[in-house]
């Protein structure tokens, strides 16, 4: 037996080393154990378009564009029933009109010819009441409108039925204070202080309604003036982030869509609409139906008359 020597690793033979080769895991690369993560590859993902996050004005841009196409078609459909409910009702006054017509006059008929026999004031003012739902009489009021006072005809009724020259309004004396103020803003607003052609205008339209406003002695007004002469030109408004375009867009379709909603309730809870909604598949039969009804109301009055009247 032999001794190595300390500190000496211990030699061996080939076949030795072969059985070891033949039975040893195979070990990774130290490089491949400690390399770090390539920044590159990091970076490769992180830019991946399909893992970035949208921006917040997007997701904004598409809810608006869902409002809009949400809007337009609550708008085609509020549109389509209010067109329905237009032609339900030129067809029913062309149709059933006259039937209400006739229904009304015999009425009136029937409520005379009670009135004549019973004598009765009451019976007398219901068969008024009956005759003027079939005649309307316009009051005073509605055939003069304002042409007609407590004195007669106004003096502009008069000189226009007359054919004479309307009489102008008398001037006012502008007071010391209207004079006042009228001066101050002529000096500051005049036309010819304007350093430029768009400041010319702007001072022109202002001296016209300065003007307007002595000669109708309107101190109010002409103080008015001058407060806003004082306050300066309208600054324009600073434009609008596209976030704040995108809300601005979703309010006034959110506003858009209220007004709708109470026109379409205002269409459904109508008379026609009522009738419309009773039939939406079949309003024609609907209205034969009711004509049916009116014509057999017709014939129970006219009935009702001839036993009065005989």
């Amino acid at each position: 037996m032999t001794h190595e020597a300390a500190g000496v690793p211990p030699t061996r033979n080939d076949d030795d080393r072969q059985d070891d080769d033949r039975t040893a895991e195979p070990q990774p690369a130290p490089e491949a154990q400690d390399a770090p993560a390539s920044p590159a590859g990091d970076a490769g993902a992180a830019g991946d378009p399909q893992d970035a996050a949208p921006r917040p004005e997007a997701r904004l841009a598409r809810a608006v564009q869902a409002a809009e196409q949400a809007l337009i078609e609550f708008e085609i459909a509020v549109e389509t029933f209010r067109v329905e409910v237009e032609n339900f009702s030129r067809l029913h006054h062309q149709k059933l009109g006259p039937m209400y017509a006739r229904l009304d006059e015999l009425d009136a008929q029937i409520a005379e010819a009670r009135a004549a026999k019973t004598g009765d004031p009451e019976d007398l003012r219901k068969a008024k009441e009956a005759r003027d739902i079939v005649m309307p009489m316009p009051g005073v009021d509605e055939l003069f409108h304002d042409w007609m006072d407590s004195d007669g005809l106004s003096p502009e009724a008069s000189a226009m039925l007359t054919e004479q020259p309307v009489r102008p309004p008398k001037r006012v004396r502008p007071s010391e204070e209207a004079r006042k103020l009228y001066r101050e803003l002529a000096r500051k607003a005049h036309p010819d202080l304007a350093q430029d052609e768009p400041e010319r205008e702007r001072r022109d339209e202002f001296i016209t309604r300065v003007n307007a406003a002595y000669g109708r002695g309107d101190v109010e007004l002409l103080k008015e003036l001058a407060a806003e002469w004082a306050a300066g030109p309208a600054q324009p408004l600073a434009p609008l982030s596209e976030s704040e375009e995108l809300y601005a867009r979703l309010e006034w379709l959110s506003r858009r869509k209220e007004l709708l909603t109470v026109l379409a309730k205002e269409l459904e809870e109508g008379a026609i609409g009522s009738m419309l909604r009773m039939a939406p598949d079949d309003p024609d039969q609907l209205l034969e139906d009711i004509g049916e009804q009116l014509l057999g109301e017709v014939s129970r009055r006219e009935a009702e008359l001839a036993e009065m009247v005989q």
